[in-house]
């Protein structure tokens, strides 16, 4: 899997966020690789529309009645939206709530749940049972020539062994195809990505670079 989240950049507003899904989605069918696009939730319906696998940047414990201003799991899978960040970096979230979110959230519907150390994934994330793991040392987010894969490789293969049967991504730093494949090579099973993808001057160019450091699995 390549995650890509499109956060709230500019260079994601309007058209330029669905042009951006059709590249995501063009590349996935070339590479035969799932990507997936976390959006806004303004966007994630029209994105959608391009054919890209789309899910949102966050949600919340209500699924429907008198809760105005929450995001709906229930609402966003009616929509055709396939699943969820949780407890993002750039919005952390207390453990109860993560808990009481994936307790009911719908059938087949994804939950990504972040974290920022092998030890919260021991503590905690295990326990909650989410759908997949993303682990980014908080260091390492947007560095411009440092990853996680680069940095701390062994601290990815202790998260993966610590999160047993949870599938778990890399993310931190990712911009390209030696990062993926230690990553994989580390037991993750793929990679996430955002500021380094959003804010590139060729976009496609990067993440056909990602893409080719999948050629370990294919």
């Amino acid at each position: 899997m390549i995650l890509i989240n499109f956060k709230i950049y500019k260079e994601t507003f309007g058209d330029k966020a669905v042009e951006l899904a059709k590249m995501c989605k063009e590349v996935a069918e070339k590479y035969k690789i799932r990507v997936v696009v976390c959006a806004s939730a303004l966007d994630a319906r029209r994105l959608k529309e391009t054919g890209v696998e789309v899910w949102l940047q966050n949600i919340d414990e209500y699924s429907e009645g008198k809760h105005t201003g929450w995001v709906s799991a229930q609402q966003a899978k009616e929509l055709g939206i396939k699943g969820s960040l949780l407890n993002h970096s750039e919005h952390r979230i207390p453990k109860g709530k993560i808990a009481k979110i994936i307790k009911h959230k719908p059938e087949d519907f994804e939950i990504m749940c972040c974290v920022n150390s092998s030890g919260q994934i021991a503590s905690w994330t295990n326990r909650l049972k989410p759908d997949w793991i993303l682990y980014e040392p908080p260091e390492l987010i947007a560095s411009k020539d440092k990853s996680v894969a680069t940095e701390k490789p062994e601290i990815i293969k202790k998260a993966v062994e610590l999160a047993g049967n949870i599938p778990l991504i890399a993310g931190a730093g990712v911009k390209g195809q030696n990062d993926v494949r230690v990553s994989l090579k580390m037991g993750a099973k793929g990679v996430g990505l955002a500021s380094a993808l959003i804010l590139s001057e060729n976009p496609r160019e990067l993440l056909e670079e990602i893409a080719l450091g999948f050629d370990v699995i294919i």
